[in-house]
């Protein structure tokens, strides 16, 4: 499983987009993209969400109690 960062990046080039263009169609600001590209770990999740729109996939909270069932 690759990590959000990778994913997006390589979604983004598998598009054939640049982070600028990447940015305009998923609607959020350029840094939106750099930040998650470069795995800054204070993003906001609904940005993020809606980055990942474009591939149709969310990210969700999950429980740590869930993870270890």
């Amino acid at each position: 499983m690759k990590n959000l960062p990778g994913f997006v990046k390589e979604k983004r080039k598998q598009a054939n987009l640049t982070q600028t263009e990447f940015a305009e169609r998923a609607g959020v600001a350029l840094t939106v993209i750099r930040k998650i590209e470069q795995g800054q770990v204070n993003l906001n999740l609904g940005s993020v969400n809606q980055v990942l729109k474009m591939f149709g996939h969310e990210l969700a909270p999950v429980n740590s109690k869930d993870l270890n069932k």
